[in-house]
C-alpha cells in the first residue's frame, strides 16, 4: 500500500496531524503574537491547519511544504475553502531539499512531528535556525520516552532506542544553536488517545465504506498491529511535546 495513501486515510478524522487538541493549538499560536505580513513556513505542514490558523490570527503570509501530494490537494484545497484571499503558498517537496534552499527569511518556521525530515530533533533545530530571522520563532513538535523503553516494545514497534530521548534534552537541545527555550506544550494521555484512536476509527470508516477497495486489507493489518503495540507499550512508554524557541 503507498504510505501516502495509508497516511492519508487514518488522518481523516484529525483536525491537527499530531497528539495535540485544536484547543491547545490555538493557546500556542495566541502565544507567538505576530505582526500583520509576518512571514512564515511550516515544513511537513499535512493539511494546513497550523498556517491557516496563522492566517486567520494574524495575516500572515506563509508557506507549507509537504512531500505527500494527499496532504499537498489537502491543505490546497482547505486553504480555498477558508481563507481563499489569505497570502499562503503550498509547495509539495521532499522538506529537506526546500530548506537548503532558504536562509534567513521568516519570522516563525515550524517542523512538527517530522524530524525524521532531518535525521532527528537536533538536526531539526539546526536546520530551522537557518531559516529564521533574529529573533523569531521555532516550533517543533516530538516525542519523548518516558520511561526506557522495552525490548520488546522496540522490536515490535521498529523503533530504535535512539530515535527519541528524554523531555529534558528535546527541551535543552536548543542550546547548541543559541535558542531559547520559552514554552512547552505536553500532551495527556488524553490527548495520545484521541490522536491514536481516531486512527482506528478513520481505517474503520474507509473499510466500512470501501469493502472492495484492494488496500483495505493491509490497512486494517497494519492498524491492528499498531493499535496493539500502543495499548501494550506506547501509551505508558511514549509521549509527545511542542516546543517553542526564540532565535537570538
Amino acid at each position: 500500500m503507498d504510505k501516502w495513501r495509508f497516511y492519508d486515510i487514518i488522518h481523516q478524522k484529525h483536525v491537527c496531524y499530531n497528539p495535540m487538541l485544536p484547543a491547545n493549538l490555538d493557546r500556542l499560536l495566541s502565544m507567538v503574537e505576530l505582526k500583520p505580513g509576518s512571514s512564515v513556513v511550516d515544513i511537513a505542514c499535512g493539511n494546513a491547519e497550523l498556517l491557516i490558523r496563522l492566517a486567520e490570527a494574524y495575516e500572515v503570509k506563509g508557506m507549507g511544504v509537504d512531500v505527500s501530494p494527499y496532504f499537498v490537494a489537502k491543505a490546497r484545497s482547505a486553504i480555498e475553502a477558508r481563507c481563499p484571499s489569505a497570502d499562503l503558498q503550498i509547495v509539495e517537496q521532499e522538506g529537506k531539499a526546500f530548506t537548503a534552499e532558504l536562509a534567513g527569511r521568516f519570522d516563525l518556521v515550524s517542523c512538527i512531528g517530522a524530524s525524521w525530515i532531518f535525521g532527528g530533533h537536533s538536526n531539526t533545530l539546526k536546520a530551522l535556525t537557518k531559516l529564521v530571522e533574529p529573533g523569531g520563532l521555532i516550533i517543533v513538535g516530538e516525542p519523548f520516552w518516558i520511561k526506557e523503553p522495552a525490548d520488546d516494545y522496540l522490536e515490535a514497534s521498529g523503533i530504535k532506542r535512539n530515535d527519541f530521548s528524554t523531555h529534558y534534552d528535546n527541551a535543552t537541545a536548543g542550546k547548541a544553536f543559541g535558542l531559547t527555550l520559552v514554552y512547552t506544550f505536553v500532551s495527556t494521555p488524553n490527548d495520545w488517545d484521541m490522536y491514536e484512536g481516531l486512527q482506528w476509527f478513520a481505517a474503520d470508516a474507509f473499510a466500512v465504506a470501501n469493502p472492495d477497495d484492494p488496500d483495505v486489507p493491509k490497512l486494517l493489518e497494519r492498524v491492528a498491529k499498531e493499535k496493539e503495540v500502543y495499548l501494550k507499550w506506547g501509551r505508558d512508554t511514549l509521549n509527545w511535546a511542542i516546543y517553542l524557541f526564540r532565535a537570538p
